[in-house]
């Protein structure tokens, strides 16, 4: 009797086993990763902020929030938020606007320009603006004085309106990204019925626009409310100067006290902000999205664009100011400063040279740290494009139950606060628990990670979503492991998106500075805490030479990323 089909099912039988496990042991290894690095050290912060003097207690809120400055930092953060939020989108919606339903010039030149400063890291923004409006050197300052023979500086950055003023330019393009593509996904025919039915442009867009895209702009607004109130880099350099404190500044410095009741204190804080930062990512993610208005046509139609007539030369000169205010006046100042002979002496082509460059880059002191940068991102970069890949496939290729806890995880880790994460990494990983990571490269990376890793896993889920499950099936079915349909299957199809999944996550670790503050050690001092260095103990120009090479390498990994993407990804 021949038994040879039986034994051949079985070695199909066990080969599939074996390829089940293989896949799934590289998966839960994934999702251990997150749970040790995020969840634990979070769910420790929480009720390390209760323990005072090893009981559970208020006492450590009440002792912190008993304090004028911390109460103070509470409402500032809360106030400049709002206000960041608010002007946000009354600046964003009616350039969305422009570009998407009227015939204004140059709209994608301009859809581009305008989200510019989203791939400038907010304290290069911060550290361009000081040199603007400084009261006693800001260029535009000494440029308005000279002008209109003014006795002193009209403009101080060192205010609370200058610090609005900087983090609604930096932030901004979060809303105008959102509202735009609610704009997109719009059926035009809606507004087409209302000017039909005799509605001028502006009572459609009121009308008709406005209230069905209401729930974007919403989320949008809340995006930036968030952004804004995370921020470290710009409050500290321009709000702190002006004695202006946020909840992100007091955190940094209850933690660079040292001791264990500054820590202590400053997890009260970090939970604070923490459970504003996820409350709002709550109602953005479920109640606002619940109410999406918007209605996607099912034909592919372009709307008929809105004529500006006699408006047009007007309303397009008024875009260009705004642009060139927002985007070319600070890469402008940096630019100028880092090729600056003299900084007291007036701009001029005899005060222009680029020996400053070479001094500031063959310094050693400067080199260490960049070599950092480049290798902790790298690593990062590596690792959160394979763990995004990972988590990709679990939750767009199976159906297996709780697949959407890992992604739930990492929109969390993404939605934390950058100095809430840092700290909690600190209390975690200080050799309470047996392991010490405290001032090495392992915590900056671990952090980096939880924090930047939603941008591999969005991208990279996105291009997954579109390869059909039967080629993956007839691969396994013909013998070959997951693995190996991975890398010949998988890959290839969406090796575009796992590139730009790369740069995505390099990009932001590269110049990170919220959370490197407070993680790094006398040798893993990164670039973004080296610039910070050197902008608060006022060396502006070695800060402007930094800040133009960040923006050099941040450009060049946007271009790279369009380039494999085909210009469907890129910042």
């Amino acid at each position: 009797m021949n038994n040879t089909p039986s034994v051949t099912t079985e070695k199909k039988a066990f080969s599939h086993l074996r390829q089940l496990n293989i896949k799934w042991i590289i998966i839960l290894l994934a999702i251990l990763v997150l749970v040790i690095f995020e969840v634990i050290p979070m769910i420790y912060l929480v009720i390390k902020s209760f323990i005072v003097n090893e009981s559970s207690s208020l006492a450590n809120y009440s002792n912190v929030y008993s304090k004028s400055v911390n109460w103070s930092a509470f409402i500032n953060t809360f106030k400049i938020s709002l206000l960041v939020m608010l002007l946000s989108l009354v600046i964003t919606f009616p350039l969305a606007w422009l570009i998407g339903r009227t015939d204004l010039p140059g709209k994608k030149f301009f859809r581009t320009f305008f989200i510019t400063t989203y791939m400038i890291p907010p304290y290069v923004g911060g550290i361009a603006w000081t040199q603007l409006l400084n009261p006693n050197v800001g260029y535009l300052n000494k440029f308005f004085m000279k002008v209109f023979h003014l006795s002193s500086a009209p403009f101080n950055i060192y205010s609370t309106g200058g610090l609005v003023w900087v983090l609604t330019l930096f932030y901004s393009p979060f809303a105008f990204i959102t509202i735009s593509r609610a704009l997109e996904k719009m059926d035009p025919t809606l507004e087409e019925g209302a000017r039909i039915s005799g509605a001028s442009p502006l009572r459609t867009m009121f009308n008709i626009t406005l209230p069905l895209t209401l729930p974007s702009i919403l989320a949008g607004g809340l995006l930036v409310f968030v952004s804004a109130a995370s921020a470290f880099g710009i409050p500290s350099i321009v709000g702190m100067p002006a004695g202006i404190e946020v909840l992100t500044t007091r955190i940094v410095s209850y933690v660079y006290l040292g001791s264990s009741k500054g820590v202590s204190e400053a997890t009260a804080l970090a939970v604070s902000l923490m459970v504003v930062a996820n409350f709002i990512l709550f109602l953005s993610t479920t109640v606002i999205a619940a109410k999406e208005y918007v209605t996607i046509s099912g034909k592919s139609t372009r709307p008929t664009l809105v004529e500006l007539g006699k408006w047009k030369k007007l309303i397009t000169a008024i875009v260009s100011i705004y642009g060139f205010i927002a985007v070319v006046l600070p890469i402008g100042s940096i630019v100028i400063t880092s090729l600056l002979k003299t900084l007291s002496k007036p701009i001029s082509l005899s005060n222009l040279t680029f020996k400053n460059w070479y001094i500031a880059i063959s310094n050693p002191q400067y080199i260490v740290p960049i070599k950092n940068s480049f290798i902790y991102a790298i690593i990062t970069a590596i690792v959160g494009t394979l763990v995004s890949l990972l988590i990709s496939y679990l939750v767009v290729k199976t159906n297996v139950k709780g697949r959407k806890i890992p992604d739930f995880l990492v929109t969390l880790g993404s939605a934390t606060p950058s100095v809430v994460i840092a700290l909690a990494m600190i209390i975690t990983f200080s050799g309470k628990f047996g392991l010490n990571l405290y001032s090495t490269a392992s915590i900056l990376i671990i952090s980096y990670l939880i924090k930047y890793l939603m941008m591999g896993v969005r991208t990279i889920s996105a291009s997954l979503s579109q390869v059909h499950e039967s080629l993956e099936e007839a691969a396994l079915n013909s013998g070959a492991s997951w693995l190996r349909t991975l890398k010949d299957i998988i890959f290839p199809l969406i090796a575009p998106s796992i590139i730009a999944s790369w740069f995505l996550i390099f990009m932001p670790s590269f110049y990170e500075l919220s959370m490197s503050i407070l993680l790094y050690g006398s040798k893993t001092k990164t670039i973004g805490v080296l610039l910070y260095e050197l902008q608060t103990y006022a060396d502006p120009q070695s800060a402007s030479i930094l800040s133009v090479l960040i923006l050099l390498i941040v450009l060049i990994g946007n271009l790279v990323m369009r380039k494999f993407s085909k210009g469907n990804i890129g910042i």
